[in-house]
């Protein structure tokens, strides 16, 4: 915390102003005027009170900020709660700014929140504010501004509170249409009841069964039971899903508005993808706003949609390295997986990625926001699961 005088607010206790009264004083009591020097006095002492007064202001200023909503999608409100505490016998006047991210808009469209107000002593005051998210990202609140001083605002000291909120809001969901998924799942079509068991995906433990492999042993399961425990796994054929995101083509060529618009449609498609109980995951090559991974292995739990949603708001415009490279790098596919994939433009980077999971005996379907067409004037020849990813919105 950082704390600095700000500038002075009246005439009377700026240091010109205050000389001349000097000066003044000086003079009435060489003349013995009574009346001017009581006055010349005054004035000299508030402004000396006012100045002590500021700097014991801060001591015993207790600050307290939340809000009620860290995650929300565009068009949703939160509200920024503020308490401050007096918790000395000296009352002080007291004025609070807080700096907003752009893509949070109070209702009077400020950039900088403010209020003000007093505090008696051992009093505690309460400010708020509503915000409106207003785009996709990974925003802050803060940090605080807190000025007290005396109850006339002739002197204010500011200290700065080094605390913010991190604010994410997701993509905005549009109404897409339904489609059939490119599927090579080697047991066949998903059954209600499937004799066979998927390893990827955990249900639960139980008492560990003799004749099952010991690589099934959930060992923290047996250590917290003090007897073996086993994982139990749930059928196979549902359907995997994962969603790869390309940010090279939208970076090189500085196509912001299709990124977005990308970003909404794969925010959408996973949601109803979620809703179809269909496991997913995602990968991109882009980097990441604030702490967080790029990828989200492929899986179905409840925090599967919330962190994929998560990735998405958090996603930058600018890549962090080539897609064939981190694919090869960072992704492990299982049998079962199907791939949709986003991209700009129809590239060589798509034939790649193409022959990459096609070697892994992995479908994929590749979405761009350039339609096919437009790509073949570049040399291009155009596939036949190439499609424009505005044909899946309504």
């Amino acid at each position: 915390m950082e704390a600095r005088d700000r500038g002075v607010p009246t005439l009377f206790v700026i240091p010109v102003t205050l000389f001349c009264i000097g000066l003044l004083l000086f003079i009435a009591l060489l003349v013995g005027q009574r009346d001017l020097t009581i006055l010349s006095i005054l004035v000299l002492s508030m402004a000396a009170g006012a100045r002590v007064w500021t700097r014991v202001s801060l001591s015993g200023i207790e600050c307290h900020s939340r809000v009620d909503r860290l995650k929300l999608f565009p068009g949703e409100k939160l509200t920024l709660s503020v308490s401050i505490e007096n918790s000395k016998f000296l009352p002080v006047g007291i004025e609070m700014e807080i700096p907003v991210d752009d893509s949070l808009r109070s209702s009077s469209n400020d950039k900088i929140l403010k209020d003000e107000g007093s505090l008696l002593w051992h009093q505690r005051s309460h400010f708020a504010w509503e915000l409106t998210a207003q785009r996709r990202g990974f925003h802050h609140i803060g940090p605080f501004h807190v000025l007290a001083g005396d109850l006339f605002a002739f002197f204010l000291k500011e200290k700065k509170i080094e605390e913010s909120h991190p604010i994410i809001v997701y993509p905005s969901l549009l109404p897409l249409k339904s489609f059939s998924l490119p599927r090579r799942d080697f047991f066949g079509v998903s059954r209600a009841k499937n004799p066979i068991q998927d390893p990827i995906y955990i249900l639960g433990t139980r008492d560990y069964q003799y004749g099952q492999p010991s690589k099934y042993i959930h060992w923290k399961a047996s250590a917290h039971h003090n007897r073996l425990q086993e994982k139990v796994f749930e059928p196979t054929g549902q359907e995997k899903v994962l969603i790869v995101v390309d940010v090279d083509q939208f970076s090189s060529h500085k196509a912001e508005e299709e990124f977005e618009r990308s970003l909404e449609i794969v925010a959408s498609l996973s949601v109803q993808m979620d809703q179809r109980s269909n496991a997913l995951g995602l990968t991109t090559n882009g980097i990441i706003a604030g702490e967080g991974q790029s990828i989200v292995p492929v899986a179905r739990n409840p925090k599967q949609l919330p962190a994929i949603l998560e990735v998405l708001a958090r996603l930058k415009m600018e890549p962090k390295g080539n897609m064939v490279d981190t694919l090869c790098r960072t992704l492990e596919l299982s049998p079962g997986i199907s791939c949709i994939y986003f991209s700009y433009k129809e590239d060589e980077t798509i034939a790649l990625v193409d022959e990459f999971f096609t070697h892994r005996k992995t479908p994929v379907i590749f979405f761009v926001s350039q339609p096919p067409f437009l790509s073949q004037r570049d040399g291009f020849k155009s596939r036949r699961k190439v499609y424009d990813m505005n044909e899946l919105c309504l």
